[in-house]
């Protein structure tokens, strides 16, 4: 995906509330590597998971460390579910003025 990008791995998750929204938590290396790029918490970056790419950004926890959330596009095209390990990769991008 590029100079700039990083890979991780981590498991599927869901927030713990009605509606609650999947996600993977990125490791706290790649929030301290690219937390200089954030706006208001937000990190914009390219996301991929399997053959989806798609842009979004790395939201924060509210602990210092951010997730990605797995839309249900990509998790229904990858056959991704709670509990799974998931293979990321994110390229920093500038963010939409």
């Amino acid at each position: 995906m590029g100079e700039e990008s990083a890979s991780f791995a981590g498991q599927v998750e869901v927030f713990d509330r009605p509606g609650g929204w999947h996600f993977v938590a990125v490791p706290e290396d790649l929030t301290r590597r690219f937390g200089q790029l954030a706006d208001r918490g937000l990190i914009a970056v390219d996301a991929q998971v399997g053959s989806r790419t798609w842009p979004t950004s790395l939201l924060p926890m509210g602990d210092g460390t951010h997730f990605l959330a797995l839309p249900a596009a990509v998790r229904r095209a990858e056959h991704l579910q709670l509990g799974d390990q998931v293979e990321v990769a994110i390229v920093p991008r500038q963010r939409a003025t």
